[in-house]
């Protein structure tokens, strides 16, 4: 545990110092916890998360149709369940910013033990410097969430409203079964961008989802940008780091490729390779100041369309500069 501790406090003000963000939350915490603490720890968040919109369905008297009616919130559990239980098994670090809510501890970073030591001692790595390898991008999303005023808030406001897509009303999943057949037919896979979720939702839903998917990119690029950055001469071997844990997301095929499409995992795991593309690319082409600009408000964050074309958000944060106030 100490060890944990240890890095975590090195890595904090290594990130502060690389990124200019500073926490207005305190010192962050080390959690070193099991699989079966890490799926709790999740599955409490999840619940934190759809309170208020099971409260306000409760209120309205209505109840809550579709899946997260009372028979399909039993086969939600199941799902859920199942993909922390995979999930759990894979995960290394995580910081949990919905644990920032009210009187809730804003500090914890999770560190899943069991994990990190088994990569360690598959792959030889050194402990020390893969735990603050490790650290540097988990304390990197703490210092987005904490650090940037509005960003929390924005990114729950998302989520929140991304909830309605777990309650589709039958026409939907008919038109979404209509054209998922069109783009199988098509030669395209309908779960490559979203997952199932993706594939159900309606245009307005996939809009939000496109929202989440700039913004998570910017934010797990940043991460990556920062911990291959942040400690280069005190990790020689963040390279390495790097190369292994790369292949460990692409390796997947059969099955597993397949599961993680329909939870659309698939899909979060090209956020780490397109966002730090995009944070590079921005930082060619004026600096940290203009990636510095993403984190003046909401409306300057990156959408899906320019994480893919870094030089059209380059265009209309400029453009934004040169209009009079």
């Amino acid at each position: 545990m100490t060890d944990f501790e240890e890095v975590t406090i090195q890595a904090e003000a290594l990130v502060e110092e690389s990124t200019g963000l500073h926490s207005l939350a305190g010192p962050a915490r080390a959690q070193v916890a099991t699989r079966e603490e890490w799926i709790h720890a999740n599955v409490s968040s999840f619940r934190r998360l759809l309170g208020p919109v099971l409260a306000r369905a409760g209120k309205s008297g209505q109840g809550l149709p579709g899946l997260l009616g009372p028979v399909g919130r039993v086969a939600a559990g199941v799902e859920m369940g199942v993909v922390l239980g995979w999930m759990s098994g894979r995960v290394l670090g995580q910081y949990d910013l919905l644990f920032a809510d009210g009187d809730l501890p804003q500090d914890a970073v999770y560190y899943v033990g069991q994990n990190i030591v088994s990569l360690e001692r598959r792959h030889g790595f050194e402990p020390r410097e893969f735990r603050l390898w490790i650290a540097l991008h988990e304390l990197t999303h703490r210092a987005q969430f904490t650090g940037v005023p509005w960003l929390r808030a924005h990114f729950l406001d998302l989520v929140e409203r991304s909830v309605a897509i777990a309650s589709p009303d039958p026409r939907q999943v008919l038109e979404a079964l209509g054209r998922m057949a069109v783009d199988i037919r098509s030669g395209r896979n309908p779960l490559a961008e979203s997952g199932l979720v993706g594939a159900l939702a309606s245009p307005a839903q996939l809009e939000t989802l496109r929202s989440i998917q700039g913004m998570m990119s910017l934010l797990e690029g940043h991460g990556d940008v920062t911990m291959d950055r942040a400690a280069r001469d005190l990790i020689p071997n963040a390279a390495h780091f790097s190369q292994v844990l790369r292949a460990r997301r692409e390796s997947a095929s059969g099955f597993v490729k397949l599961f993680q499409q329909l939870i659309g995992l698939e899909a979060k795991l090209r956020q780490y390779a397109d966002g730090a593309h995009f944070v590079r690319e921005i930082e060619n082409a004026g600096g940290p100041e203009l990636l510095a600009l993403a984190w003046q408000s909401p409306e300057n964050l990156p959408s899906a369309a320019e994480i893919q074309a870094p030089d059209r958000w380059v265009s209309r944060l400029r453009g934004l500069a040169l209009e009079p106030a």
